[in-house]
């Protein structure tokens, strides 16, 4: 028997475009993917979604079929019988609500000749295959007036600036676009949809607000930059709806310095994301490293490198509702040995993440305050 670990490390993408979904018109869908391979060994991570009443516990059944053997896995408890495999919840993820996802991963050796993906997937026995997904909306709904569709549009609200930051866009063919809602205080309304093919494994766009620094300074009043060590609150809500078919997450981008007045040409040295939501696949850069508790739940918290250092806290199950102080995030890096405290927060960003795929998020209300 395999149990869950809460240190794995593998080799990582953002998503691997080798995927396969087993779906059932009522009860479970399912996405495998194989984000890394090598000589004798693969890593894969598995996305469930309920579709049927929601569940206390779950196991997930699938067969393979050409030798592989799991040899670790986190997230879950796992069972290999010859070909097949059930990997059964790991406790703390047990509930499972209807439309809810959660994932696990494993780490398994192959034959070096072939490596299919499992054919299907079973959920507390019942098949996920075939049909639609109900509970799965397609995003119809017209855009309001006033949407921003050219790359790197932008318009001012307060304190804030919408940005349609489409910088992956060369890696697919789409578009993309943004509009400003209401703004009362500090609280704001804003959306973006969206409609991207190409590369299922490339970002093509971070469409998002902005506070403070983005390749310079736009607004005053953000209360950007501060110190990490002077342990400022960096208090934030966020509610949205997500609509989508296809690869994406929604997150907070956080932008740290060594200076505190940073300039367009002065790259980041480090960088944190806070993913709330994802769907179809959509992981981080880097290689996993934990599981902590911040904010009232869990997060996976993964490492890489761009050229600056990446830190991505991923939510263990999705939400449309938050209510977090960023700053217990950058305190736990800090705690780690990984982030100097002498740096600089320079720019609190949010938006979405999409690889592939049609979508639209709407953010009825989202606020950051720096005091």
């Amino acid at each position: 028997m395999i149990t869950d670990i809460s240190e794995v490390r593998r080799p990582g993408l953002k998503v691997s475009p080798r995927a396969t979904t087993a779906r059932a018109a009522a009860g479970c869908q399912v996405t495998y993917t194989v984000p890394s391979q090598w000589a004798g060994g693969f890593s894969a991570n598995v996305v469930i979604r309920n579709l049927g009443d929601p569940l206390t516990g779950w196991t997930l059944g699938w067969s393979f079929t050409a030798a592989q053997r799991i040899t670790s896995g986190w997230r879950a408890t796992f069972t290999q019988n010859g070909g097949q495999v059930t990997a059964a919840d790991a406790g703390w993820n047990a509930s499972l609500g209807t439309n809810a996802t959660t994932d696990l991963g494993f780490n398994a050796t192959w034959n070096n000749s072939a490596n299919p993906a499992p054919a299907t997937f079973t959920l507390n026995g019942v098949t996920c295959t075939g049909g639609t997904t109900p509970g799965e909306p397609t995003p119809t709904a017209t855009p309001p007036q006033g949407q921003l569709c050219n790359a790197f549009d932008s318009v001012t609200m307060g304190k804030y600036w919408i940005n349609n930051n489409l910088w992956g866009q060369d890696s697919g063919t789409g578009t993309q676009c943004v509009w400003a809602g209401s703004t009362s205080g500090s609280t704001i309304s804003w959306g973006t949809s969206w409609n991207w093919s190409g590369q299922s494994n490339q970002v093509k766009s971070f469409a998002g607000s902005v506070l403070g620094w983005h390749r310079g300074w736009k607004l005053s009043g953000t209360g950007l930059p501060t110190q990490v060590s002077a342990n400022r609150n960096v208090n934030t809500t966020w509610n949205y709806n997500v609509s989508t078919t296809g690869t994406m997450n929604v997150a907070y981008d956080l932008w740290l310095h060594t200076i505190s007045n940073p300039t367009w040409e002065n790259n980041p040295t480090d960088e944190v994301m806070i993913w709330t939501y994802r769907t179809g696949g959509a992981g981080p850069v880097g290689t996993r490293q934990a599981t902590v508790t911040l904010g009232g739940t869990t997060w996976d918290l993964y490492r890489g490198n761009i050229g600056w250092e990446v830190y991505s806290f991923v939510r263990t199950g999705n939400t449309s509702s938050l209510d977090l102080n960023l700053r217990d995030f950058l305190n736990h890096l800090v705690s780690r040995g990984w982030l100097a405290s002498s740096k600089y927060l320079t720019s609190v960003q949010a938006g979405t993440e999409v690889f592939i795929g049609q979508g639209r998020l709407d953010t009825t209300a989202y606020s950051v305050t720096v005091n």
